[in-house]
């Protein structure tokens, strides 16, 4: 008897041609339904209708096909257990020897920015689940496969196996088929989640990923690492264009998502942003793109060297020269001017990535712990200026509020405990990482040096003390903002007055670990 092959897809993708060599060259006879079968027949190949082969007919518009004894106990029969198969052929069940399923397009349908609730219920895919578990439960008798990229593995099988693939391949196409399901069913109840609830955490959080690329190693040597595309619809990094310069590593990708939530912050005015190990040594601000990247290559120059780029506008031809003087990484914009990517094109190992859309980022933070993870929302909260508090007795400026601002924009994607000290919208001294305080503002101000004075200094926590007011004053700050918060803030409230300084609470902290 000749093998049987059910196929049903939603994605058509090379399978003329795969079931064309099935039938031809390894005499398949083939089932399917609904558009499959449609297509198959439109190309004149011997296909049986799966209505015509259970004797039922699909039933409320399409929603129930492959749901019938006929269609299940083929794929489920064992058939080196005599009672399955003797039940098999009392109800004129034939084996089913492949099953080719892929899913409904429910990724794709929810990515539209119009899709309704409804329209997304009736993508999703109850057949093709089903019958993909059921044939991978069964591997040991059967092969299924999910995705066009095994059609020709499949084949090859059969030619060096005596149409019947390995015991191994069936075993890794299971292994694929359920961590494939498992992603189809986290789509959905992401999906469902966020639809009912877009703010609150679920009771129950799962994590899916299709591997994209394998990397070299992760942050050292010995370490594998792999980077894997949430969903099956590429967004944020998996929908870049690189266009040029080496193989992204697994630094590099940490790091080019450090500089985009940082340049996000600036949508208005040209800004670029240099970051070296996710902390920013250089962000600026200025009438123009070229003027921005260089106020920020200014700012730490040699700590510049070998960093991460981040600019909020497309490299024009003056930027992509600044950006050629000097060793970097990577460079991310939302766009590359032809001339520029010309010039750029000197440096073939820079890697330079457009990313269009910069605002659209995690909407929430995953770390690992032993015997689990930690879920948040991602600090994306917009700080209003009108809403923070001027708590000395000296009043801000419209020019030290639109500078304090910066800084405290800066200030929020340093590592804690962070001290970022600038002017002319520009950073001049940044202490990031500390265990003190105290020590971050000596960093950041030491850095700095004479061009302290008449500078903003902002803190991402409150000042337990008046001691790091004092210095800051000692330099030449002339206005602080922090959050706030402490028991002893009308100590640090009360320098500020004393030294002539503005103070500025913001009431929201940004902690960053």
């Amino acid at each position: 008897m000749a093998n049987l092959a059910l196929l049903s897809v939603s994605d058509k993708t090379g399978l003329i041609d795969f079931a064309r060599q099935l039938v031809e060259e390894f005499e398949f006879d083939l089932i399917s339904s609904g558009g499959t079968a449609k297509a198959l027949q439109s190309e004149g190949l011997p296909v049986t209708k799966v209505s015509d082969y259970t004797g039922f007919p699909e039933i409320l518009g399409g929603r129930v096909k492959t749901l019938h004894p006929r269609i299940h106990g083929g794929i489920l029969g064992r058939r080196d257990l005599p009672e399955d198969v003797a039940e098999m052929e009392t109800n004129q069940i034939r084996p089913i020897d492949l099953v080719v399923v892929n899913l409904y397009p429910f990724e794709q349908t929810v990515a539209k920015p119009d899709v309704s609730l409804a329209e997304a219920i009736e993508t999703i895919d109850i057949g093709g689940p089903t019958l993909l578990r059921a044939a991978a439960k069964n591997y040991a008798h059967l092969t299924v496969l999910c995705n066009p990229s095994q059609y020709q593995d499949y084949l090859e099988e059969l030619r060096q196996n005596g149409n019947q693939p390995s015991t191994e391949f069936r075993q890794a196409c299971a292994i694929e088929v359920f961590g494939h399901t498992a992603a189809y069913d986290h789509a959905i109840a992401s999906y469902l989640i966020g639809y009912k609830d877009p703010v609150s955490l679920p009771k129950r959080f799962t994590l899916s990923g299709q591997q994209r690329q394998s990397l070299r190693y992760g942050e050292n040597p010995h370490q594998p690492a792999s980077w894997y595309q949430s969903g099956t619809v590429p967004t944020g990094w998996a929908a870049a264009t690189k266009l040029q310069g080496k193989e992204l590593s697994y630094n590099n990708l940490v790091d080019l998502e450090a500089a985009r939530r940082i340049i996000n912050e600036f949508t208005d005015t040209p800004a670029a942003a240099i970051l070296k190990h996710t902390n920013p040594c250089g962000v600026a601000l200025a009438e123009t793109l070229s003027q921005a990247y260089q106020k920020a290559f200014n700012a730490d120059s040699i700590s510049a060297f070998g960093g991460i780029v981040a600019l909020n506008q497309p490299i024009d031809a003056a930027t992509a020269v600044a950006l050629k003087k000097t060793f970097l990484e990577c460079v991310v914009a939302p766009g590359c001017e032809p001339e520029a990517q010309e010039i750029l094109s000197a440096k073939s190992k820079l890697r330079v990535l457009l990313l269009p859309d910069l605002q659209t980022g995690a909407k929430q933070t995953v770390k690992a712990i032993a015997g689990g993870f930690l879920v948040q929302a991602a600090d994306d909260a917009m700080d209003n200026p009108e809403n923070w508090q001027v708590v000395s007795q000296k009043q801000p400026t419209p020019d030290q509020m639109a500078e304090l601002l910066f800084a405290w924009k800066v200030c929020k994607h340093v590592k804690s405990n962070a001290i970022v000290v600038t002017r002319d919208r520009t950073t001049l001294g940044v202490g990031a990482g500390q265990m003190n305080r105290v020590g971050a503002v000596n960093i950041a101000l030491e850095q700095a040096g004479e061009n302290s004075k008449n500078a903003i200094l902002a803190s991402d926590g409150f000042f337990p003390f008046d001691d790091s007011v004092r210095t800051a004053a000692k330099a030449g700050i002339e206005a602080i903002v922090q959050p706030g918060g402490s028991l002893r803030d009308q100590d640090s409230i009360q320098a500020a007055d004393e030294l002539g300084l503005v103070m500025v609470l913001t009431g929201m902290r940004h902690f960053l670990h």
